[in-house]
């Protein structure tokens, strides 16, 4: 059980920022092969987001055959929103932005900010 101490520190503790950035790829990005595609990430966009952030993790979901508006969500956690800034500005200076993607639509939240701000638990629902 958490001391009065430890649950202040947790409710006013800024929470990680999660972003749901949703992407539609361009006909450039789709004439590349799948080779070149992987070249183009790991040399011109990752350099750029490693030398500019840090605290920042990232994960891809493929969507194309559910939507014809984004064809990808790449789904974004930062240890704050410093970190999330320093991240699109990055990737706002290379290709990846608005060049091999068009971005749709960013989603930013915090997880469970309702109960932070209201000092309840969180609500979530678990399969059994």
């Amino acid at each position: 059980m958490s001391t009065s101490t430890e649950l202040t520190a947790e409710v006013t503790a800024e929470p990680p920022v999660t972003a749901f950035m949703l992407v539609k790829t361009t006909p450039e990005w789709l004439a590349l092969s799948v080779q070149e595609r992987v070249e183009a990430f790991t040399a011109q966009v990752l350099p750029a987001i490693k030398a500019k952030t840090t605290g920042v993790r990232s994960r891809f979901y493929d969507t194309e055959f559910y939507s014809a508006r984004v064809t990808d969500v790449w789904v974004w956690e930062a240890d704050d929103h410093h970190a999330y800034q320093l991240l699109i500005d990055a990737l706002r200076e290379t290709p990846f932005w608005d060049r091999y993607f068009e971005i749709v639509d960013l989603l930013v939240g915090t997880e469970n900010g309702y109960a932070r701000t209201y000092g309840v638990e969180a609500v979530a629902s678990v399969s059994t």
